[in-house]
């Protein structure tokens, strides 16, 4: 009886806080055994960029004498050097020149389709186009490359750069599509109202509203969409042929042999691909990792 009328005493929350104790304690654990895994994985990751950083600093006549994973003790730009005397500059203007002929118009249509969707979704023409652009998401770049090489044969433009960017334009708009429609459909209806009432059209309203409010969406489908032309592959191997059109990813080819391959001289001209990637990505990646999430969420 005593102890019945000292539980019925005590506070409620004291209650609360001993039968939430377990469950703190489990959470605790639970973070402790994730950062344990996140440091594995950081470990996994870093590894292979710290091989690639001081590989490309050795001499191709030390690095099968060497350990791997031992920085040299006189590191050498010679592979650099042989890089960049490898038109190098001509493949990155290439891949600059297709990364923003395809990124520049695939936004700027996919926005368009995407405040057209969200604002006429009564019309059925719009919700069929919706719907065919969801569809895409389902359709891999694999699947298409018979059909799209034999396209780009058609039109005469095989061996051209432009034969990559507009493959590239249809690949990126519908997921463009997608996260900006997700993003302009939590605009409040009353500003859309009220410029209309201000006498603004559609037209004004796309720039000077629905544009300013989804700035994080444009500027998150637009890095993703350059990260992933600019990592591009199989599209420059299969409708290039000439070395004059080649793109930093497939330029990589140059620097193996018959009978061997320059290592340092591969991984030299790997760091110089992949340095405008991670300075895109260092000043994205918040506007990125942030407007995925929030795309995906909503």
């Amino acid at each position: 009886m005593s102890t019945t009328l000292t539980e019925s005493r005590r506070p409620r929350k004291a209650i609360h806080r001993e039968r939430r104790r377990p469950s703190r304690q489990a959470a605790r654990r639970r973070n402790w055994v994730g950062g344990l895994a996140g440091w594995l994985w950081l470990v996994i990751v870093a590894v292979p960029l710290y091989w690639t950083l001081i590989t490309s600093l050795k001499a191709q006549s030390r690095y099968y004498a060497s350990n791997p994973l031992v920085p040299s003790g006189d590191p050498t730009l010679e592979n650099y050097r042989l890089v960049i005397e490898s038109d190098f500059l001509r493949y990155f203007v290439n891949s600059v020149v297709v990364t923003a002929g395809a990124v520049v118009p695939a936004v700027v249509f996919s926005f368009m389709a995407a405040y057209a969707i969200v604002r006429g979704w009564r019309m059925r023409v719009l919700r069929a186009m919706n719907g065919l652009f969801l569809t895409g998401l389902a359709i891999p770049l694999q699947a298409t490359v018979i059909p799209v090489y034999l396209i780009i044969i058609r039109l005469h433009l095989y061996d051209n750069l432009l034969a990559l960017i507009l493959p590239s334009i249809a690949f990126a708009i519908p997921l463009s599509v997608l996260v900006l429609a997700n993003f302009i459909r939590d605009v409040p209806n009353e500003l859309f109202d009220s410029m209309r009432v201000d006498g603004a059209t559609e037209w004004t309203t796309l720039w000077r509203l629905a544009a300013p409010l989804t700035r994080p969406a444009i500027l998150t489908v637009t890095i993703f969409n350059a990260l992933t032309i600019w990592n591009g592959f199989l599209l420059p191997l299969v409708l290039t042929q000439s070395p004059d059109r080649r793109t930093l990813p497939l330029a990589l080819w140059t620097f193996q042999g018959q009978y061997g391959v320059n290592v340092p001289a591969v991984l030299a001209a790997v760091v110089l691909t992949t340095l405008p990637v991670l300075i895109l990505y260092a000043f994205g990646r918040r506007q990125l990792l942030s407007g995925l999430t929030a795309g995906f969420s909503r």
